[in-house]
């Protein structure tokens, strides 16, 4: 029976002292934060994000018609 408590100390003991797997844990945990600040961030400013790209787009359209425009009659 003490021999096997001490066996189970010994082990507690040395998992504790074991970090390998530390690193790899605490870059998961970073990523998962990362990944729910840009879901939220994404879910409050969806909307305006669209209207932002949708208005880019369109000034690129327009942009593209005046230089197609002008390079078609010379």
């Amino acid at each position: 029976m003490y021999y096997m408590i001490n066996t189970l100390i010994f082990l507690l003991k040395k998992t504790m002292r074991d970090q390998s797997g530390a690193t790899a844990i605490e870059y998961g945990l970073i990523v998962g934060l990362m990944a729910a600040i840009v879901v939220s961030v994404l879910g409050i400013f969806g909307d305006r994000l669209e209207d932002l790209f949708q208005a880019v787009a369109d000034k690129l359209g327009q942009a593209a018609e005046s230089v197609s425009g002008t390079n078609s009659n010379p």
